[in-house]
């Protein structure tokens, strides 16, 4: 029955892009996220459903967009273009062929399509049409993890969200991470949307979704999502009028909410600040430390999945009191082939230094046209502008937050940001050519006629 509804919802979707090409673009968005042909056990995942619509998506843009002479390539776009021919040399020459090949298999994909993405977005409704699906298809995700954090109060490696799977948007970390760097495209949504109006509805639904992502760090117990909660909050106030009343209520809000939360949630929270006694986070230091030392020896970067090769062996602290006595416990924890864990350092140990400045360029590049579009749109009095600036301001936070949070979780590629990085780039050449427009005007040549003597 669910493979049937999967197979009836995609097709509807599908049918829309025969009329309007730019669906299949949102098809293909759906896709990547949710990834349906997972969920189905056998109609959908016995077709490659992802490669069908992509084919579709680009097809359907070439053939039968009749605006895409609008369309702009954008110096960040060049950048990735860079950076996917950068990934395929260090897959060619990878210390692990195999399991290079097997990350090389999806990473193309996600960047091909943050190339071609923008080439799309030439209308403001299509941006806004990009950033819904954006927003709804991670909802379905964090709305079913809301519910079950609700009911059985989740657990770390327990909390199942659609998919029993550890990848993607289903892997507990990322979510947690991507759940809250959603929420400034929820709200800007809310307030400046039009394929869903801001109405009452609208207004609720977004309220409970945002206290859905908020659940979803709870239920996962993913220390990310509580650095990535703390990072959004100052950047909502940033531009607050009465930010300190704000910020007080935020305090309170926090403080009643902790007598609330699991017990084993508050525990693992608390070895954020102790990493030493927690294997997780301890090992986790030491393959930063390999991978630096690796880096230095391999500048060019291992390829894809370098990580394999890395033995870790770190000392755990423990540290108790017994009636105003100190002991300390110190053991060995020994880990082989332990995953990056971050983003900066697995771009560092597979892209090597090349890679990783190339991924920071797009980053702060991204970071710095989005602060640019928001000053200059910030006191516009046409109000046909007044959703660019708080547009920008909620993608430029979305960023800030991935880039907090992907200190902590090997999320360098993942499809859902390059859509991000796509939805900016495509914001920046979309106002570029409409202030083009605007700034030129057809010169007339006026007939002078001689006045009569």
């Amino acid at each position: 029955m669910r493979d049937l509804f999967f197979l009836g919802f995609l097709a509807c979707f599908l049918l829309g892009g025969f009329k309007r090409p730019f669906i299949f673009v949102l098809a293909y968005a759906y896709i990547d996220i949710v990834a349906p042909q997972r969920l189905s056990y056998f109609l959908l995942n016995a077709v490659p459903v992802s490669l069908i619509v992509f084919a579709l998506a680009m097809l359907g843009y070439l053939l039968a967009d009749q605006e895409k002479t609008h369309s702009r390539f954008a110096p960040r776009q060049w950048l990735l273009v860079i950076l996917l021919g950068y990934c395929a040399y260090t897959t060619s020459t990878a210390d692990f062929p195999l399991a290079a090949q097997d990350k090389w298999g999806w990473v193309w994909k996600a960047l091909i399509f943050a190339i071609f993405l923008p080439l799309t977005l030439h209308k403001k409704l299509r941006i806004e049409a990009l950033a819904l699906i954006m927003v709804l298809c991670a909802a379905s995700i964090a709305i079913t993890g809301g519910i079950k954090t609700l009911a059985s109060g989740g657990g770390y490696g327990v909390l199942q969200l659609l998919l029993d799977d550890n990848s993607g948007l289903y892997e507990g970390s990322i979510m947690s991470c991507i759940a809250i760097a959603i929420i400034p495209l929820i709200l800007w949504l809310m307030k400046h949307g039009t394929i869903f109006p801001p109405d009452w509805r609208v207004k609720i639904f977004g309220a409970g979704l945002i206290f859905a992502c908020l659940l979803i760090p709870v239920g996962t117990q993913a220390r990310t999502g509580l650095v990535c909660i703390a990072v959004l909050v100052p950047l909502l106030l940033r531009f607050a009028k009465y930010r300190f009343v704000y910020a007080g209520l935020t305090v309170l809000v926090a403080i009643v909410t902790i007598p609330f939360l699991p017990q084993s949630f508050t525990q693992r929270m608390g070895t954020i600040t102790d990493y030493k006694a927690e294997q997780s986070a301890s090992t986790r230091v030491a393959v930063w430390a390999w991978t630096w030392e690796y880096a230095k020896d391999n500048p060019l970067g291992g390829g894809f999945n370098a990580f394999l090769q890395n033995k870790i062996t770190v000392d755990m602290v423990e540290t108790s009191e017994n009636d105003s006595i100190t002991s300390v416990d110190v053991t060995q924890a020994e880990e082989i082939g332990r995953a990056y864990h971050s983003s900066y350092f697995e771009m560092l140990g597979e892209q090597g230094f090349f890679g990783l400045a190339i991924w920071l360029a797009i980053h702060v590049g991204g970071l710095i046209r989005m602060e640019m579009v928001r000053r200059r749109y910030s006191h516009t009095i046409n109000p046909g502008e007044q959703w660019i600036a708080p547009l920008a301001t909620a993608l430029q936070n979305g960023q800030i937050i991935y880039l907090v949070g992907s200190l902590f979780v090997g999320i360098a590629f993942q499809p859902f940001i390059y859509m991000l990085i796509a939805t900016q780039i495509g914001l920046d050449t979309y106002l570029a050519r409409r202030r083009a427009e605007a700034a030129w005007r057809p010169i007339r040549k006026v007939r002078t006629v001689p006045a009569k003597a």
